[in-house]
């Protein structure tokens, strides 16, 4: 699926060529400088192009490349999530230029966005707090359910994103389609398949099934849904987190929080921590860190089913 380029149109190495459909997104005018290997992907092919607007300011652009129609269904998904989530709340996410096809490279498809200059060092907790619970908190869904208009893709796996009134009913389904994959890519498990019975006979009515009782209500909130440290960084220029490589969809604000539990990742207690300062934790309160370890459950599976060879992840 990933793409590799092609003769005249690689990143780097002195070229200055991109594709005439690319071209006709970046600014009218403007003369490319250079091309560069950019960013690491196991997905796409990633790169960086450098211009010259007509008046000689510089600017430049981060893309991403990949084929077949798989290809074409994640640039899509990514290119509507990041324009939800510059839409809500724009200084937290390069902003989002176009998706498209390449002119010249049958059945190749891209993602274009503004380039930010970023270093790689977790961003402060009350920062980066003070812009996720803005996110979460200004969004509005559309139809008022859980869900998002379009399929969005963690990885190269999709993502169950069809809308649902209950947030219950939408994590079942979300969760289900994760094991659904993960069993499809990996084999049968007969401890799965007990294990899975008890999930959702027993233990998701009872971690969710409270948030939407006695009066409660789960707001749909728009999530990046793939937050784990390496898709956050620092903008150099103006020293503010930023986040990309998103998968949205309308969640319960604390699934976020979920990939922030593996052993993997980099956003530790503080950050929930300072996440609670400005956005009040769901009732029942007392249920708090079990819908985690539930939200992060959803995480492991589909890493488990994106990454077929290694066997521990399904032990996890």
């Amino acid at each position: 699926m990933n793409y590799s380029g092609a003769d005249g149109l690689e990143f780097g190495s002195g070229n200055t060529k991109v594709d005439p459909a690319v071209l006709k997104e970046l600014p009218e005018g403007c003369t490319i400088i250079s091309t560069e290997n950019h960013g690491v992907s196991f997905w796409a092919k990633t790169g960086r192009i450098d211009v010259s607007l007509h008046d000689g300011t510089p600017q430049s652009f981060f893309i991403k490349v990949v084929s077949h129609e798989l290809g074409m269904n994640m640039t899509l998904g990514e290119f509507y999530s990041i324009s939800a989530m510059h839409d809500t709340i724009p200084e937290f996410v390069p902003k989002p230029i176009a998706c498209g096809t390449y002119s010249t490279i049958p059945d190749t498809y891209f993602f274009l966005c503004e380039f930010h200059d970023m270093i790689d060092d977790m961003p402060d907790p009350d920062r980066f707090g003070t812009l996720l619970s803005k996110l979460h908190q200004k969004s509005v869904s559309p139809t008022g359910k859980f869900g998002f208009h379009i399929t969005t893709y963690a990885g190269n796996l999709p993502q169950f994103v069809e809308w649902e009134n209950s947030w219950e009913t939408f994590f079942a389904k979300t969760m289900k389609q994760a094991l659904d994959l993960e069993i499809q890519r990996k084999g049968p498990s007969e401890e799965l398949d007990v294990l899975s019975h008890a999930l959702f006979e027993r233990v998701i009515p009872r971690l969710l099934r409270p948030l939407e009782s006695e009066g409660r209500v789960v707001k749909p909130s728009l999530i990046h849904g793939d937050l784990w440290y390496a898709n956050a960084g620092i903008d150099v220029d103006s020293d503010q987190p930023l986040v990309f490589d998103a998968c949205c969809f309308f969640a319960h604000n604390e699934y976020e929080f979920g990939q922030w539990r593996p052993a993997c990742n980099r956003f530790g207690d503080e950050y929930i921590a300072a996440y609670s300062k400005f956005a009040q934790i769901s009732p029942p309160e007392e249920d708090f860190e079990g819908r985690l370890d539930l939200y992060r459950l959803r995480f492991d599976t589909h890493v488990s089913a994106l990454f077929v060879d290694n066997e521990t992840l399904r032990t996890q």
